[in-house]
């Protein structure tokens, strides 16, 4: 299922700008950046699960936000693109 994650980590000090930095370096393991704070990710259950238990683990709820938008397997015809970049295969090769 593809599930549109977002995020916004207060960056006022060393550990909320140290907190940023994980959180991006775990959804670019499981996804394709699209905006800054914004990512496209294909998962199985047990994928999103353990991506969700990391990423709640990271943030601190008092003064960073979180969201999961699940928009399933049939995303392909819930998702447009316009402007510069290019869109990608989100079932596809993620790195070489």
């Amino acid at each position: 299922m593809l599930v549109l994650i977002t995020y916004d980590v207060s960056t006022q000090n060393a550990a909320g700008k140290a907190r940023l930095r994980k959180v991006a370096k775990e959804c670019v393991n499981y996804g394709q950046r699209v905006q800054n704070s914004v990512f496209e990710c294909v998962l199985d259950a047990s994928q999103l699960l353990l991506l969700k238990d990391r990423l709640v683990s990271l943030i601190n709820e008092n003064e960073d936000s979180l969201r999961f938008y699940y928009l399933g397997n049939n995303y392909k015809t819930k998702v447009e693109h316009f402007g510069s970049k290019t869109s990608y295969d989100a079932e596809g090769i993620l790195m070489i």
